[in-house]
């Protein structure tokens, strides 16, 4: 994103995509994905130079509007806990100027590693299911207002955790059956709490689906992916990525990549595989220029995305270049997070 093109780029029919001196914006870089185009000649980048998206400015912005989401899915857990209602005003309130913010945001990536982890996982987790489901609706390109709804979605989506027992929600050990069968209910928790609250039935199906899966063995109902609303299927991807992204009690946070490679790996059985193609697809970009810690203990920096392999690209090591596609032995362990 921001990158400026020097010539004028056209499709393999010979159709004219870009003229040259577009800076890129995310529509730009999604036409040209769409017209399977993998290259284009940009300007020489300025070498140091901070990406639009980490202006103090802009960060100020992004951290007040999550800060105020995670204070406001608090609220309305606390809210759903005593008196069975949510407030759809305090939904909007929160929802509404967090993706305003993320609109405006090129490095999703960078936004990621800087929001990770920072309160409670249960309210943390919410709110970034929300930031996801709204950025993987834009990618596949649905309109704003179906992007708004994949955001309140992913954002209501754990509602029903605050009908179960915190000792249960965070314990850190193995559950006993009658725990993972009640902690399994949420999902059925959160669908009755949005039907009887706001009366959606897209946001109280997403809450009771987003844990099903494509093979039939989710849960609460067991159905395949033919009875799977879409957008559930987005909140499922989105639901998977910020859990295992995120530390808990029981669990370690795993790197960003290392989970895109898993989510990958379930795409053939579990979960929708176009939706997390396109997932992958999108993030694969941000990561360049990322720092990453290789298997050999050497720090790099990865330069450019592989087109047939999103997980070896060309990294570059004390100043020389290494093709992860043709260097089998090498690998990446881990992206390191330089604003930690």
């Amino acid at each position: 994103m921001g990158d400026r093109i020097i010539e004028d780029t056209f499709n393999s029919y010979g159709l004219h995509i870009l003229s040259a001196g577009t800076v890129l914006d995310m529509d730009d870089i999604s036409k040209l994905f769409r017209h399977n185009i993998d290259y284009v000649q940009i300007d020489l980048r300025q070498a140091q130079q901070p990406p639009a998206a980490s202006a103090p400015d802009d960060w100020e912005q992004v951290n007040h509007a999550y800060s105020s989401a995670v204070e406001g899915i608090k609220s309305m857990f606390a809210q759903a806990a005593s008196n069975d209602t949510i407030d759809e005003t305090a939904v909007n309130n929160s929802v509404v100027p967090l993706v305003s913010c993320f609109r405006q945001q090129k490095d999703v990536v960078s936004l990621l590693l800087a929001l990770n982890s920072k309160d409670d996982y249960t309210y943390d987790h919410s709110v970034q299911v929300g930031m996801l489901s709204y950025y993987i609706s834009l990618w596949l390109g649905y309109t704003e207002e179906e992007c708004l709804l994949a955001g309140k979605a992913g954002y209501l989506h754990d509602i029903g955790k605050c009908k179960i027992d915190n000792a249960v929600l965070n314990k850190p050990g193995k559950l006993s059956d009658d725990e993972y069968m009640e902690i399994k209910r949420h999902t059925i928790y959160g669908y009755d709490l949005i039907q009887e609250s706001l009366g959606d039935e897209t946001l109280a199906r997403v809450a009771l689906e987003h844990h099903e899966r494509f093979d039939g063995k989710g849960y609460p109902r067991g159905i395949g992916a033919d009875r799977m609303l879409p957008l559930s299927k987005i909140v499922a991807v989105a639901d998977i990525y910020s859990a295992m992204t995120s530390s808990r009690v029981y669990q370690k946070a795993r790197d960003l990549l290392t989970v895109l490679k898993e989510l990958f790996r379930l795409s053939f059985n579990e979960i929708d595989p176009g939706i997390t193609q396109v997932f992958i697809r999108h993030m694969m970009p941000h990561f360049i220029g990322k720092s990453v810690l290789l298997n050999d203990g050497r720090t790099g920096r990865i330069v450019m995305t592989n087109p047939t392999d999103f997980f070896r690209p060309l990294v570059t090591i004390d100043g020389k270049f290494h093709d992860l596609a043709s260097n089998q032995q090498l690998q990446i362990d881990r992206i390191i997070n330089e604003s930690a």
